[in-house]
């Protein structure tokens, strides 16, 4: 304002107050060092600062400082008051965060869900548990995995894990009961606004779960989250997704966009219903012909790769997806859909159906729960089935069937529900955001690779 009065605004966690320095009344400061501080404090600077409460006339809380501020660290760069340039935020992430408060409170709250998700599992006596992250096979789903080599293993492939599955399974044979684990898995496919090849999962496997109850588990859980993040406090609050965590209304109920059931949606039923065709016999030898024909008849364009299941995905998306605005399950699909899950005769089709479901909202996949397929017998076949579809893309891939896994379960598995839940899928619904490296601390994969990139040149 003048030589004499500075204003400053301190900035720290999402937080921020306005700082009086009336340099006259600092008498033992010199003239030399008051000028130096006006001449030198900048956006972007870090600054200790020692004074007495005080409200402005118009009741800004302020403090009126009683030493001269002191510089604690300087920022060499001016930081703007907006970010446009994309690249500026890929190649200089932090600069995004100062400039954009709104990013680090979406990180803030992503850590929010990840402990309430934890809390969760804590209320419902779950064992968190870390299985390995490099293994000797990608195993549980069906991806391009990330191949590796040890130092203390040199001739053996490895892999980074395509997800915990097998792992946590392996303990539930050994009579831990009920387990989860959230942490990071690895899929060597591509990047785009929901996917990107490292990201992180939440799995459970809960003895003695069937497919009804592991659903109602799901909406259980996602009332809870609701509940938790809509008490949280309003400088958090207010960075989350309006569409999901509503405001209170005059009575200061939360209200939740969330109804107390989730729609369901049988597979085949609802996609005979939208295409107004029949889904052919998939355990016939010609059944992938005859999907391509029906997609024919749709003028449908076919995967890149079409398989039995890559069809039936096709299909799915085409059809069914855009059906879930609101939370809804998309049950008992086919069983080639789902080769780690019990199956099962569909009394109403005729079909060979998986005991699965999979939540859906406003067209995006959230989480996948089955029964999980018990019998070391029926769990090979459907490993070797899986095994043809990979030989069909891609006759020279390497994969093998996991033998230690099938000798695993030849010590008998319990009936047991297993869940998996993206928890950055999880976090985008909560904040709003549209992207997945928008609730990633560096972005995506691409960003990460760029950043680096960027300074060897």
């Amino acid at each position: 304002m003048s030589s004499k009065l500075v204003f400053m605004v301190l900035e720290q966690l999402g937080q921020d107050v306005q700082v009086v320095c009336s340099l006259s009344r600092l008498e033992t400061v010199s003239d030399a060092d008051k000028k130096a501080f006006r001449n030198a404090a900048r956006r972007g600077d870090w600054f200790s600062v020692v004074g007495h409460l005080h409200k402005t006339a118009r009741g800004e809380p302020s403090l009126i400082v009683s030493e001269l501020p002191r510089l604690q660290s300087p920022s060499l760069h001016q930081v703007p008051t907006k970010l446009e340039h994309t690249e500026t935020k890929a190649r200089r992430p932090h600069v995004g965060m100062l400039v954009n408060p709104a990013e680090t409170q979406t990180l803030r709250l992503r850590s929010r869900i990840e402990t309430l998700l934890a809390r969760w599992f804590d209320e419902h006596d779950f064992t968190k548990v870390n299985t390995p992250i490099i293994t000797a096979g990608a195993g549980g789903a069906t991806a391009r995995p990330f191949i590796t080599n040890a130092t203390e293993l040199r001739l053996a492939q490895l892999n980074l894990r395509i997800a915990p599955e097998l792992w946590l399974k392996r303990l539930i044979l050994g009579g831990m009961g009920k387990v989860y684990e959230l942490g990071p898995a690895f899929r060597n496919e591509g990047v785009d606004a929901t996917h990107n090849p490292e990201f992180t999962m939440c799995e459970f496997y809960w003895p003695f779960q069937s497919l009804n109850q592991l659903m109602t588990t799901t909406e259980n859980m996602f009332h809870y989250l609701f509940e938790q993040l809509s008490s949280l406090d309003p400088s958090l609050t207010s960075h989350l997704n309006d569409s999901i965590v509503h405001r209170p209304d005059a009575d200061h109920k939360p209200q939740s966009p969330f109804p107390k059931k989730f729609n369901r949606l049988p597979f085949i039923p609802t996609l005979e219903k939208e295409m107004g065709l029949p889904l052919p016999n998939l355990e016939l030898p010609e059944s992938t012909d005859l999907l391509q024909a029906l997609f024919r008849k749709k003028s449908l364009p076919l995967p890149a790769q079409p398989t039995i299941p890559t069809l039936l995905d096709t299909l799915s998306g085409a059809y069914i997806e855009p059906l879930c605005t609101s939370p809804t399950f998309i049950t008992e699909p086919p069983a080639a859909l789902s080769p780690l899950a019990k199956s099962f005769r569909c009394p109403a089709t005729g079909h060979l159906v998986s005991a699965r479901a999979e939540l859906f909202i406003a067209g995006a996949e959230y989480a996948n729960m089955y029964e999980e397929e018990n019998s070391p017998f029926e769990q090979r076949k459907k490993l070797e089935a899986q095994l043809d579809y990979r030989r069909q893309v891609d006759p020279s891939a390497t994969v093998q069937i996991d033998e230690s896994y099938l000798e695993a379960l030849e010590w008998g598995l319990p009936p047991t529900g297993g869940w998996g839940l993206g928890v950055d899928r999880l976090v985008m619904l909560f904040t709003g955001r549209k992207r997945i490296g928008d609730v990633l601390p560096f972005g995506t994969l691409r960003n990460v690779v760029g950043l680096q990139r960027a300074w060897r040149k």
